[in-house]
C-alpha cells in the first residue's frame, strides 16, 4: 500500500530503512503519513488517534521485553522500570536516535518552539508505534527494532536502582484505579549531619497514608515512600 505523494512516499521508506525493516514489510503508508503529522498541520488528519493507540503498544512491548529478560524480576519493579521506559525522556531520546524530527510534518508557532518538542517527538513515536502496530495487528514490525533500545535500557536501570521511576508506577495506579493524583507531604529533618537524609516524605490517597519514606533529597524522599506505597498496594492486590 503507498500513499498519493511520492516525495512523502520516499521520506517515509528512509524512516523506516532507518528502523531496520524491509520495504516490502506490510505497512499501511498512509497510517505511518499520519503518525508524522502534527496536529498544527491538520485538525482532523493528524497523529493524534495513532498516540493514543501507540500509548497502548509502547506499553505492551516494554511489558512483553521484561517478562521474557527478567522471568524472575517481581511486579512491582516491572512497573517501575517500565514508567521509565515509556517516559517521554526515553521516546524522544529514541525519536531523535532516529531522526524522527526530519519526518514530522509541523506547521505554525510549534515549528520554533523548542520548549515542547520532547513532548511533540514522543507523541509522534508513540504515533508510529500505533501505525506499526495496526499495519499487522500484532508487534512483528515493532520488536525487531525496539527490543534491543528496551533491553539495554532495562539492564542499565537495573543496574542503577536509583532510576527506577516509583512515583510514575504509583500515579499510573492511582489514576487507574481512582481518577486522581496521590499527594506528597515532605518536611526537612534538622540534622548535624547534612550527607544524612535530609527529608522525610509521606505519600497520601484521600485520607489514608500509603506509605512514607527518606531522602537526601526531596525527590529522593517522594521516590522512597512512592516505592513503599506501590509495593504495599501491589501486594495487596494479589492476595
Amino acid at each position: 500500500m503507498t500513499i498519493v505523494y511520492p516525495r512523502r512516499q520516499r521520506q517515509l521508506e528512509s524512516l523506516v530503512r532507518k528502523l531496520g525493516l524491509p520495504l516490502d514489510a506490510p505497512i499501511k503508508w498512509q497510517l505511518l503519513d499520519l503518525a508524522l503529522t502534527h496536529p498544527t498541520v491538520s485538525d482532523t488528519a493528524n497523529y493524534e488517534q495513532l498516540e493514543f493507540v501507540g500509548d497502548a503498544v509502547v506499553r505492551l512491548a516494554a511489558a512483553v521485553i521484561l517478562w521474557e529478560k527478567y522471568p524472575d524480576c517481581q511486579v512491582g519493579d516491572f512497573a517501575a522500570i517500565r514508567s521509565v521506559l515509556v517516559s517521554d525522556r526515553i521516546l524522544a531520546q529514541l525519536a531523535r536516535e532516529y531522526g524522527l524530527e526530519l519526518y514530522l510534518l509541523v506547521a505554525g508557532s510549534a515549528t520554533s518552539d523548542k520548549v515542547g518538542q520532547e513532548s511533540r517527538l514522543a507523541d509522534a513515536f508513540e504515533a508510529v508505534l500505533g501505525a506499526l502496530y495496526l499495519s499487522t495487528n500484532n508487534l512483528d514490525l515493532i520488536r525487531p527494532w525496539l527490543d534491543s533500545h528496551f533491553e539495554q535500557l532495562a539492564t542499565e536501570i537495573r543496574l542503577d536502582p536509583a532510576r527506577l521511576n516509583y512515583k510514575a508506577a504509583l500515579q499510573e495506579w492511582t489514576q487507574a484505579q481512582f481518577k486522581v493524583l496521590p499527594e506528597y507531604r515532605v518536611e526537612e529533618i534538622n540534622h548535624p549531619n547534612r550527607n544524612q537524609e535530609r527529608f522525610a516524605a509521606e505519600v497520601w490517597l484521600y485520607d489514608k497514608k500509603l506509605g512514607e519514606g527518606r531522602g537526601r533529597s526531596i525527590k529522593a524522599a517522594e521516590q522512597a515512600a512512592a516505592k513503599v506505597a506501590f509495593l504495599a498496594v501491589n501486594n495487596q492486590e494479589k492476595t
